[in-house]
């Protein structure tokens, strides 16, 4: 085996997204047998006989050793729930799982009726073995194409968080463990919140001043929640947290960046999201949003990106209010 496994496992990446698509390949470029669970509407007919998904992954092939499926084998060994978080629990209980089956979540968000993270998520939603979050700077559009990236397996279960870390482990793709699983999901979904306040200044042409403040302020509330979550504050330090943070908030392939750009250019919500691609920072708002005053935790970022979104406040407005803020010390 390329990576020293024991054996090659047999594992369902369930969705044949971008990032489903990437981690297919990823898992059968180690030698797994993957099973990639496509829907109709994403035309599994093409894929099957091209390889490539040119609406997801253009100019990506997919191995032969990815078979692409309409069903979920049960008792596989590993099981990548690659769905957009706002249907995490549907395909959870429509796919119940054996008890040695690792359910691996792979999305970034907070579900909004019940606020619970996704992992929570899956193990109230669904039958299977032990829940496994990976998580990290990761874009699809990169890893599809063998540059380098580097995440985090977070579980309450050290030998599955191992599994998951020696199945994907690659010579362009490492993977680090972790016990913190609170801190991992907070920290990969709400970036994508400060994300779209990122865009808003890239799309209000602010500087790279205002920009750097905006990242480090996020990181700062962002922190503030997980802590009285549970987090280990020393997660959001690291990939899962400052990690995803600056690729989410600086890079061209960021979709919740372009969310927040589009607003500061006058686009509506539903011009910016016309399209397959999902932008999680949109629902994950409102939850944070909720969380942040469930929890009686101070995010005026977050709060910013509520009132744009869902408050009917304009960008410009939202930045005025971030900046006349009563003065206070870093540490606050």
């Amino acid at each position: 085996m390329s990576v020293g496994y024991d054996r090659a496992m047999k594992v369902q990446v369930i969705g044949s997204g971008s990032w489903g698509l990437a981690l297919a390949r990823i898992l059968a470029r180690n030698d797994h047998e993957v099973l990639l669970w496509c829907r109709a509407e994403d035309n599994p007919d093409a894929l099957r006989e091209t390889r490539e998904s040119p609406v997801f992954l253009p100019g990506v092939l997919m191995p032969e050793n990815v078979a692409v499926v309409s069903h979920v084998d049960p008792d596989v060994d590993m099981a990548v729930f690659a769905v957009p978080s706002h249907v995490m629990r549907i395909v959870a209980e429509q796919y119940p799982l054996s008890e040695k089956t690792i359910r691996v979540n792979v999305a970034k968000g907070i579900e909004r009726a019940t606020l619970l993270r996704m992992s929570e998520v899956l193990v109230e939603a669904g039958e299977g073995g032990p829940v496994v979050t990976l998580s990290g700077p990761s874009h699809a559009e990169e890893v599809g194409n063998d540059l380098p990236a580097s995440l985090v397996a977070a579980s309450l279960d050290e030998d599955a968080a191992a599994m998951v870390q020696e199945a994907f482990f690659g010579s362009t793709f490492r993977v680090y463990t972790s016990g913190d699983l609170v801190g991992v999901e907070i920290g990969g979904s709400l970036k994508n919140v400060v994300a779209i306040a990122a865009g808003t200044c890239d799309g209000l042409g602010l500087g790279d001043n205002a920009k750097a403040a905006l990242i480090t302020r996020g990181l700062a509330e962002i922190a503030r929640l997980g802590v009285a979550c549970g987090a280990d504050p020393i997660t959001f330090s690291g990939l899962s947290g400052m990690g995803d943070l600056i690729v989410t908030c600086d890079s061209r392939h960021s979709r919740n960046r372009r969310v927040g750009e589009g607003i500061a250019q006058g686009k509506t919500i539903e011009e910016i999201l016309n399209g397959p691609m999902v932008a999680e920072g949109v629902n994950t708002t409102e939850s944070a949003h909720a969380l942040a005053g469930k929890m009686g935790v101070e995010m005026p970022i977050t709060a910013a990106v509520h009132g744009v979104l869902f408050g009917g406040i304009d960008a410009g407005t939202a930045l005025a209010q971030l900046l006349g803020r009563e003065k206070r010390s870093e540490q606050d």
